[in-house]
Protein backbone atom coordinates (compact mmCIF):
# COMPACT_ATOMS: atom_id res chain seq x y z
CA UNK A 1 0.00 0.00 0.00
CA UNK A 2 0.86 3.41 -1.02
CA UNK A 3 0.17 6.34 1.05
CA UNK A 4 0.80 9.82 0.11
CA UNK A 5 0.61 12.91 2.35
CA UNK A 6 -1.08 16.13 1.08
CA UNK A 7 -1.07 19.62 2.74
CA UNK A 8 -4.93 20.66 2.66
CA UNK A 9 -4.75 23.49 4.92
CA UNK A 10 -1.87 25.33 6.85
CA UNK A 11 -2.88 23.39 9.58
CA UNK A 12 -4.18 19.75 8.29
CA UNK A 13 -2.39 16.91 6.64
CA UNK A 14 -4.52 14.53 4.99
CA UNK A 15 -3.75 10.89 4.35
CA UNK A 16 -4.67 8.63 1.62
CA UNK A 17 -4.52 5.44 0.65
CA UNK A 18 -4.56 3.24 -2.37
CA UNK A 19 -6.53 -0.05 -2.65
CA UNK A 20 -6.59 -2.35 -5.14
CA UNK A 21 -10.62 -3.46 -6.40
CA UNK A 22 -10.61 -5.43 -8.90
CA UNK A 23 -8.77 -6.35 -12.46
CA UNK A 24 -9.14 -7.28 -15.52
CA UNK A 25 -7.57 -9.02 -18.72
CA UNK A 26 -9.42 -7.22 -20.86
CA UNK A 27 -9.43 -3.09 -21.02
CA UNK A 28 -11.95 -1.30 -19.61
CA UNK A 29 -12.15 2.57 -19.82
CA UNK A 30 -14.97 3.89 -17.44
CA UNK A 31 -15.72 3.39 -13.85
CA UNK A 32 -18.92 4.61 -11.80
CA UNK A 33 -19.92 4.14 -8.40
CA UNK A 34 -23.68 4.28 -6.77
CA UNK A 35 -24.83 5.30 -3.83
CA UNK A 36 -24.62 2.12 -2.34
CA UNK A 37 -21.28 1.29 -3.33
CA UNK A 38 -22.45 -1.05 -6.89
CA UNK A 39 -19.34 -0.64 -8.89
CA UNK A 40 -19.81 -0.25 -12.62
CA UNK A 41 -17.58 -0.16 -15.63
CA UNK A 42 -17.19 -0.33 -19.52
CA UNK A 43 -15.07 -1.96 -22.00
CA UNK A 44 -14.69 -0.12 -25.36
CA UNK A 45 -14.96 -2.19 -28.68
CA UNK A 46 -11.32 -1.44 -30.35
CA UNK A 47 -11.12 -4.33 -31.75
CA UNK A 48 -13.54 -7.17 -33.81
CA UNK A 49 -14.12 -9.27 -30.63
CA UNK A 50 -15.60 -7.87 -27.30
CA UNK A 51 -17.76 -10.69 -24.85
CA UNK A 52 -20.08 -7.35 -23.52
CA UNK A 53 -19.29 -3.64 -23.33
CA UNK A 54 -21.11 -2.27 -19.82
CA UNK A 55 -20.39 -4.92 -16.57
CA UNK A 56 -21.27 -4.76 -12.57
CA UNK A 57 -18.70 -6.24 -10.76
CA UNK A 58 -19.57 -8.15 -7.26
CA UNK A 59 -17.76 -8.38 -4.44
CA UNK A 60 -16.00 -11.18 -5.00
CA UNK A 61 -14.84 -9.35 -8.15
CA UNK A 62 -16.66 -10.97 -10.75
CA UNK A 63 -17.95 -8.79 -13.54
CA UNK A 64 -21.70 -9.59 -15.61
CA UNK A 65 -23.17 -7.97 -18.13
CA UNK A 66 -25.28 -4.56 -17.04
CA UNK A 67 -28.08 -3.80 -17.71
CA UNK A 68 -28.71 -7.48 -18.82
CA UNK A 69 -26.59 -9.58 -21.60
CA UNK A 70 -29.27 -8.65 -24.48
CA UNK A 71 -28.01 -5.57 -24.37
CA UNK A 72 -24.67 -6.25 -24.51
CA UNK A 73 -25.12 -9.12 -26.89
CA UNK A 74 -24.24 -7.11 -30.38
CA UNK A 75 -22.74 -8.45 -33.33
CA UNK A 76 -21.80 -6.90 -36.78
CA UNK A 77 -24.43 -7.97 -38.25
CA UNK A 78 -27.01 -6.33 -36.12
CA UNK A 79 -28.68 -2.70 -36.22
CA UNK A 80 -27.58 -0.59 -33.53
CA UNK A 81 -30.34 1.01 -31.74
CA UNK A 82 -31.16 -1.65 -29.66
CA UNK A 83 -27.93 -2.73 -28.47
CA UNK A 84 -24.69 -1.43 -27.10
CA UNK A 85 -21.82 -0.68 -29.98
CA UNK A 86 -18.82 0.43 -28.67
CA UNK A 87 -19.30 2.28 -24.79
CA UNK A 88 -16.62 4.99 -23.69
CA UNK A 89 -17.91 5.62 -20.02
CA UNK A 90 -20.35 5.10 -17.66
CA UNK A 91 -21.33 7.72 -15.15
CA UNK A 92 -23.89 7.90 -11.58
CA UNK A 93 -25.98 10.96 -11.39
CA UNK A 94 -26.74 12.53 -7.85
CA UNK A 95 -29.97 11.40 -7.99
CA UNK A 96 -28.24 7.42 -8.60
CA UNK A 97 -29.24 6.81 -12.40
CA UNK A 98 -26.27 5.08 -14.30
CA UNK A 99 -25.80 6.59 -17.82
CA UNK A 100 -24.27 4.53 -20.42
CA UNK A 101 -22.48 6.56 -23.41
CA UNK A 102 -21.83 5.04 -26.58
CA UNK A 103 -20.21 6.85 -29.37
CA UNK A 104 -22.09 4.23 -31.64
CA UNK A 105 -18.03 3.12 -33.45
CA UNK A 106 -18.03 0.31 -35.23
CA UNK A 107 -14.18 -0.24 -36.46
CA UNK A 108 -15.18 -2.14 -39.81
CA UNK A 109 -17.66 0.61 -40.74
CA UNK A 110 -17.21 3.64 -38.63
CA UNK A 111 -20.18 5.18 -37.05
CA UNK A 112 -23.39 3.16 -37.42
CA UNK A 113 -26.99 4.57 -37.62
CA UNK A 114 -28.17 4.98 -34.20
CA UNK A 115 -25.18 4.01 -32.64
CA UNK A 116 -24.34 6.82 -31.06
CA UNK A 117 -26.66 7.17 -27.68
CA UNK A 118 -26.75 8.06 -24.14
CA UNK A 119 -28.50 5.27 -21.76
CA UNK A 120 -30.32 6.31 -18.38
CA UNK A 121 -30.43 3.23 -15.94
CA UNK A 122 -32.75 3.13 -12.67
CA UNK A 123 -30.36 1.39 -10.50
CA UNK A 124 -33.39 0.54 -8.14
CA UNK A 125 -35.14 -1.66 -10.74
CA UNK A 126 -31.88 -2.20 -13.55
CA UNK A 127 -34.45 -1.08 -15.99
CA UNK A 128 -33.24 0.96 -18.73
CA UNK A 129 -35.77 4.44 -18.61
CA UNK A 130 -34.54 6.63 -21.26
CA UNK A 131 -32.57 6.53 -24.59
CA UNK A 132 -31.27 9.41 -26.67
CA UNK A 133 -29.83 8.59 -30.15
CA UNK A 134 -27.64 11.36 -31.45
CA UNK A 135 -27.56 12.02 -35.50
CA UNK A 136 -24.78 12.86 -37.93
CA UNK A 137 -25.08 16.61 -36.79
CA UNK A 138 -24.32 15.53 -33.34
CA UNK A 139 -22.26 12.56 -33.94
CA UNK A 140 -20.29 12.74 -37.52
CA UNK A 141 -18.40 10.10 -38.88
CA UNK A 142 -14.96 10.72 -37.16
CA UNK A 143 -16.37 12.20 -34.15
CA UNK A 144 -16.04 9.95 -30.68
CA UNK A 145 -18.35 10.79 -27.92
CA UNK A 146 -16.08 10.28 -24.54
CA UNK A 147 -17.16 11.36 -21.58
CA UNK A 148 -21.12 12.54 -20.07
CA UNK A 149 -21.77 14.75 -17.12
CA UNK A 150 -25.39 15.23 -16.00
CA UNK A 151 -26.99 18.30 -13.99
CA UNK A 152 -30.03 16.39 -12.23
CA UNK A 153 -31.41 19.41 -11.16
CA UNK A 154 -31.55 21.53 -14.60
CA UNK A 155 -31.96 18.25 -16.49
CA UNK A 156 -29.20 18.41 -18.88
CA UNK A 157 -26.60 16.16 -20.27
CA UNK A 158 -23.07 17.35 -21.25
CA UNK A 159 -20.72 15.37 -24.10
CA UNK A 160 -17.24 16.01 -25.61
CA UNK A 161 -16.46 14.57 -28.71
CA UNK A 162 -12.29 13.58 -28.52
CA UNK A 163 -12.59 12.28 -31.76
CA UNK A 164 -13.26 15.76 -33.81
CA UNK A 165 -13.51 18.09 -30.55
CA UNK A 166 -16.47 19.77 -29.45
CA UNK A 167 -18.66 19.91 -26.52
CA UNK A 168 -22.61 18.38 -27.03
CA UNK A 169 -25.38 19.61 -24.47
CA UNK A 170 -28.55 17.48 -24.31
CA UNK A 171 -31.86 18.70 -22.97
CA UNK A 172 -32.90 15.32 -21.32
CA UNK A 173 -36.43 16.42 -21.38
CA UNK A 174 -36.68 16.68 -24.50
CA UNK A 175 -33.89 14.55 -26.54
CA UNK A 176 -32.73 17.81 -28.29
CA UNK A 177 -28.80 18.52 -28.41
CA UNK A 178 -26.88 20.71 -29.57
CA UNK A 179 -22.81 20.49 -30.74
CA UNK A 180 -21.12 23.44 -29.47
CA UNK A 181 -17.33 24.81 -29.93
CA UNK A 182 -16.68 22.14 -32.66
CA UNK A 183 -14.64 25.06 -34.11
CA UNK A 184 -12.62 26.26 -31.04
CA UNK A 185 -9.30 25.76 -30.06
CA UNK A 186 -9.99 24.57 -26.44
CA UNK A 187 -11.93 21.81 -27.89
CA UNK A 188 -8.78 20.89 -29.87
CA UNK A 189 -5.58 18.83 -29.14
CA UNK A 190 -2.30 20.99 -28.77
CA UNK A 191 1.11 20.64 -30.67
CA UNK A 192 2.46 18.53 -27.49
CA UNK A 193 4.50 15.05 -27.21
CA UNK A 194 3.21 13.24 -24.10
CA UNK A 195 6.30 11.97 -22.42
CA UNK A 196 4.49 8.62 -20.24
CA UNK A 197 6.65 6.63 -17.86
CA UNK A 198 9.93 8.07 -19.38
CA UNK A 199 8.93 7.46 -23.12
CA UNK A 200 7.16 9.66 -25.83
CA UNK A 201 4.03 8.47 -26.37
CA UNK A 202 3.66 8.27 -30.62
CA UNK A 203 1.72 6.18 -32.99
CA UNK A 204 2.76 3.11 -34.96
CA UNK A 205 4.19 5.29 -37.80
CA UNK A 206 6.10 7.86 -35.09
CA UNK A 207 3.59 10.84 -35.52
CA UNK A 208 1.58 12.05 -32.30
CA UNK A 209 -1.84 11.41 -31.04
CA UNK A 210 -4.57 14.28 -31.32
CA UNK A 211 -7.17 13.46 -28.97
CA UNK A 212 -9.40 16.47 -28.61
CA UNK A 213 -11.73 17.31 -25.83
CA UNK A 214 -12.14 14.52 -23.46
CA UNK A 215 -12.52 14.43 -19.72
CA UNK A 216 -15.55 17.01 -18.30
CA UNK A 217 -16.08 18.63 -14.98
CA UNK A 218 -19.20 19.87 -14.19
CA UNK A 219 -19.84 22.55 -11.39
CA UNK A 220 -23.75 22.99 -10.65
CA UNK A 221 -23.24 25.25 -7.69
CA UNK A 222 -21.57 28.22 -9.44
CA UNK A 223 -22.32 27.21 -13.24
CA UNK A 224 -19.45 25.99 -14.83
CA UNK A 225 -18.70 23.04 -17.09
CA UNK A 226 -14.71 22.13 -17.17
CA UNK A 227 -13.05 20.46 -20.02
CA UNK A 228 -10.01 19.95 -21.66
CA UNK A 229 -8.14 18.08 -24.61
CA UNK A 230 -6.38 14.61 -23.42
CA UNK A 231 -3.47 15.58 -25.59
CA UNK A 232 -2.96 18.49 -23.65
CA UNK A 233 -2.03 20.57 -20.58
CA UNK A 234 -4.40 23.38 -20.72
CA UNK A 235 -7.63 23.38 -18.57
CA UNK A 236 -10.73 25.65 -19.85
CA UNK A 237 -14.12 26.15 -18.46
CA UNK A 238 -17.20 28.01 -19.94
CA UNK A 239 -20.39 29.35 -17.82
CA UNK A 240 -23.78 27.07 -18.33
CA UNK A 241 -25.81 29.91 -18.67
CA UNK A 242 -24.17 30.69 -22.33
CA UNK A 243 -23.60 26.96 -22.92
CA UNK A 244 -27.95 27.47 -23.47
CA UNK A 245 -27.82 31.08 -24.81
CA UNK A 246 -28.70 30.31 -28.16
CA UNK A 247 -28.76 33.51 -29.43
CA UNK A 248 -25.16 33.35 -29.50
CA UNK A 249 -23.53 32.50 -32.67
CA UNK A 250 -20.49 30.18 -32.58
CA UNK A 251 -17.76 33.43 -32.53
CA UNK A 252 -19.75 34.81 -29.55
CA UNK A 253 -19.78 31.40 -27.50
CA UNK A 254 -16.17 31.23 -28.11
CA UNK A 255 -15.56 34.18 -26.82
CA UNK A 256 -17.38 33.08 -23.38
CA UNK A 257 -14.32 30.37 -23.00
CA UNK A 258 -12.11 31.01 -20.08
CA UNK A 259 -8.50 29.69 -19.64
CA UNK A 260 -7.89 28.15 -16.32
CA UNK A 261 -4.59 27.79 -16.39
CA UNK A 262 -2.00 24.12 -17.44
CA UNK A 263 -3.35 21.16 -15.58
CA UNK A 264 -1.27 18.56 -17.08
CA UNK A 265 -2.51 15.90 -19.61
CA UNK A 266 -5.35 14.52 -17.81
CA UNK A 267 -7.78 11.38 -19.73
CA UNK A 268 -10.74 12.25 -17.24
CA UNK A 269 -11.48 15.17 -14.67
CA UNK A 270 -13.94 15.50 -12.20
CA UNK A 271 -15.56 18.17 -9.82
CA UNK A 272 -15.14 17.22 -6.29
CA UNK A 273 -17.50 18.14 -3.45
CA UNK A 274 -15.18 20.22 -2.06
CA UNK A 275 -14.55 22.84 -4.56
CA UNK A 276 -11.37 21.37 -6.59
CA UNK A 277 -11.37 19.68 -10.18
CA UNK A 278 -10.07 16.19 -9.84
CA UNK A 279 -7.59 15.03 -12.83
CA UNK A 280 -6.06 12.11 -13.58
CA UNK A 281 -2.44 12.40 -14.40
CA UNK A 282 -0.63 10.24 -17.09
CA UNK A 283 2.38 11.40 -17.20
CA UNK A 284 2.65 11.43 -13.67
CA UNK A 285 0.99 7.99 -12.70
CA UNK A 286 -0.89 9.72 -10.06
CA UNK A 287 -4.52 12.03 -9.43
CA UNK A 288 -3.95 15.73 -8.79
CA UNK A 289 -6.90 18.56 -8.11
CA UNK A 290 -6.83 22.02 -9.68
CA UNK A 291 -7.90 24.00 -6.62
CA UNK A 292 -10.20 27.00 -6.50
CA UNK A 293 -7.06 29.19 -6.30
CA UNK A 294 -5.73 27.54 -9.30
CA UNK A 295 -2.75 25.05 -8.09
CA UNK A 296 -1.99 21.60 -9.24
CA UNK A 297 -1.85 19.70 -6.18
CA UNK A 298 -0.75 15.87 -5.76
CA UNK A 299 -3.40 13.65 -4.52
CA UNK A 300 -1.30 10.66 -5.06
CA UNK A 301 1.24 9.35 -6.85
CA UNK A 302 1.80 5.78 -7.56
CA UNK A 303 3.45 3.42 -10.09
CA UNK A 304 0.42 1.29 -9.80
CA UNK A 305 -1.19 4.29 -11.43
CA UNK A 306 -0.28 3.01 -15.22
CA UNK A 307 -2.23 5.65 -17.15
CA UNK A 308 -4.88 6.29 -14.95
CA UNK A 309 -8.44 6.73 -17.11
CA UNK A 310 -11.32 7.15 -15.48
CA UNK A 311 -12.49 8.98 -12.14
CA UNK A 312 -16.07 8.27 -9.89
CA UNK A 313 -15.99 10.32 -7.04
CA UNK A 314 -18.62 9.53 -3.93
CA UNK A 315 -20.01 11.21 -1.51
CA UNK A 316 -18.01 10.14 1.45
CA UNK A 317 -15.05 11.27 -0.26
CA UNK A 318 -13.57 8.26 -1.80
CA UNK A 319 -12.28 8.16 -5.35
CA UNK A 320 -12.26 5.29 -7.76
CA UNK A 321 -9.69 4.70 -10.59
CA UNK A 322 -9.27 2.76 -13.36
CA UNK A 323 -5.77 2.19 -15.44
CA UNK A 324 -5.99 1.02 -18.81
CA UNK A 325 -2.51 1.22 -19.88
CA UNK A 326 -2.46 2.47 -23.21
CA UNK A 327 0.85 3.56 -23.46
CA UNK A 328 2.06 0.03 -23.40
CA UNK A 329 -0.56 -0.79 -26.23
CA UNK A 330 -0.17 -5.06 -26.52
CA UNK A 331 3.62 -4.67 -24.26
CA UNK A 332 1.97 -4.55 -21.16
CA UNK A 333 2.42 -7.39 -18.48
CA UNK A 334 -0.08 -6.33 -15.79
CA UNK A 335 -3.67 -6.64 -15.32
CA UNK A 336 -6.00 -3.81 -16.00
CA UNK A 337 -7.25 -2.67 -12.18
CA UNK A 338 -9.10 -0.23 -10.35
CA UNK A 339 -8.28 1.44 -7.61
CA UNK A 340 -9.87 3.16 -4.61
CA UNK A 341 -8.34 6.21 -2.73
CA UNK A 342 -9.23 6.18 0.96
CA UNK A 343 -9.26 9.36 3.05
CA UNK A 344 -8.16 8.18 6.80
Amino acid sequence: MTMILLSCTKNSIQQYELIEVAQSQRLWTGVAVSQEGRIFVNYPRWSNTLDYSVGEISKSGEVKPYPDLKWNDWNFSLPAKDYFVCVQSVYVDRDNYLWILDPGLNVLQGIMKDGPKLIKVDLKSDQIVQKIYFDSLIAPQRSYLNDVRVDTEKNFAYLTDSGLGAIVVVDLSTGESRRLLADHPSTKAEDVTLIIEGKEWLRPDGSKPQIHSDGLALDTKDGYLYYQALTGRSLYRIALKWLHDTTLNAAQLGEKVEFMGEAGASDAIAFGNDGNIYLTSIEHNAIRRFTRNKKVEIVIQDARLKWPDSLSLTEDGSIYVTTSQLHLGQNRTEPYKIFKLVKL
